[in-house]
């Protein structure tokens, strides 16, 4: 005799231990991954205006929504959102710029330490060469000295000049111009100052040329194809 089983009947969907999807099995834990702590603010980058101000792409016109500065470094992708950050590329953007930040990864002027009202000042001082690169004298430099830029207090009035270090990224060219990324001279004197300034330390998005990867080679062979007609 044969007994035939009784044919199986799906597993109802709330039974199941996962009805999500894997994405959205991410996603939720992201949400429930606590933020690092967050970094101290620099004497160049003090609050979220400056932040925001910085990195660019308009996302200083979100920097009432964000509460503190604990709350910039901290908030999730989830709760920016919520807060009417928009779009999604700029939510990335900015999330992206925190953890570099975190790392300690600044952009032009962001490790700067005598700043005042959004201003760095440079100035170029003497210091003693090294000995295997010593300089020889010449009309702008003195015997045994090297030049460097420093952040100083005040350009015009730097006298000890040990323990200065020189600002990265930074050189002097002649007498005392300093050329650099985004550097603004002194008027009326010598030195130059960074300034806090909308995109600062933005990164600007790809502009895509003929549609970008994804269709740039059907974008051409139809210009192609229309530019031999038109003959």
């Amino acid at each position: 005799m044969i007994i035939k089983s009784a044919p199986l009947r799906p597993i109802p969907s709330f039974l199941l231990p996962f009805t999500q999807s894997a994405s959205t099995q991410t996603r939720y834990l992201h949400d429930r991954i606590r933020a690092a702590r967050a970094p101290a603010p620099t004497p160049f980058v003090p609050d979220v205006q400056t932040f925001l101000t910085l990195i660019g792409r308009n996302l200083s016109q979100h920097a009432s929504k964000i509460p503190s500065w604990e709350a910039l470094f901290t908030l999730s992708s989830t709760q920016l959102r919520e807060l009417g950050i928009e779009p999604p590329r700029s939510r990335r953007y900015l999330l992206a710029w925190r953890e570099r930040f975190r790392q300690g990864k600044f952009g032009v002027g962001g490790n700067l330490r005598h700043v005042q009202n959004g201003e760095a000042l440079l100035s170029v001082v003497e210091v003693p060469a090294q000995s295997s690169s010593a300089e020889t004298a010449t009309a702008t430099l003195s015997p045994g000295k090297r030049k460097i830029v420093v952040n100083v207090k005040d350009p015009m009035k730097v006298q000890n000049v040990e323990g200065l270090e020189p600002v990265p990224g930074f050189k002097v060219k002649g007498a005392h111009t300093i050329i650099g990324p985004r550097v603004q001279p002194i008027k009326g004197g010598k030195g130059a100052k960074i300034v806090v300034q909308e995109g600062l330390w933005e990164h600007r998005r790809g502009h895509k040329i003929d549609g970008g990867e994804r269709r740039r080679a059907e974008v051409r062979d139809k210009k192609m194809r229309e530019a031999k007609n038109a003959r």
